[in-house]
């Protein structure tokens, strides 16, 4: 999965196609991902302690990992990820748009 925690992106495709939004969490095992203000479900929540309000509070929901792509941080534009080797010997994300490291 070439999408990590922090990273922006855009949706392909389903009810929320074309938002924008940062990633929150990144679940590889699952291939799923939350993004901020996507695939928002309601959710009734009872109050737990003495004094806590109960209500109808909003929920981000998980979405598969391939109805995404990360929007890169230099051009702008989404774009798949290319790996390479850096002189480091670290691996590397890298637009393949505009070559920048990610």
């Amino acid at each position: 999965m070439n999408i990590r925690t922090d990273d922006k992106v855009i949706v392909l495709s389903g009810k929320d196609k074309g938002k924008e939004g940062k990633v929150l969490r990144a679940d590889p095992k699952n291939n799923k991902v939350v993004v901020e203000g996507v695939n928002v479900a309601t959710k009734h929540q009872a109050a737990r302690k003495q004094g806590q309000e109960g209500g109808i509070i909003k929920v981000e929901t998980p979405i598969y990992a391939c109805k995404v792509m990360l929007i890169c941080p230099k051009c702008g534009k989404p774009t798949r990820v290319a790996h390479t080797i850096g002189a480091d010997g670290k691996k590397a994300r890298v637009c393949k748009k505009c070559s920048a490291t990610i």
